[in-house]
């Protein structure tokens, strides 16, 4: 139960950074903090529910689902 909430965590934490990230010029420095921002969250609840490393894995997987539904949100241009 405690990884579906830390998932779900990493997952929502990341789709507003990845709706922001599609309004920043690419390798800017706003389009990295918009990828690395979320991370010292995402270890320090991990960290505070006592998952170890072997998790992480996974946590990158839902933080990157994350960013790419946070990206596929944002409105293009023309539409």
């Amino acid at each position: 139960m405690r990884l579906g909430y830390l998932l779900a965590a990493a997952f929502l934490l990341n789709v507003p950074f990845g709706y922001w990230r599609t309004h920043t010029r690419k390798y800017s420095p706003a389009w990295f903090l918009s990828i690395h921002a979320p991370i010292p969250f995402v270890v320090a609840l991990r960290l505070a529910l006592g998952f170890n490393w072997a998790w992480v894995p996974l946590l990158l997987v839902a933080s990157v689902a994350g960013q790419y539904l946070g990206g596929r949100l944002a409105p293009r241009p023309g539409d």
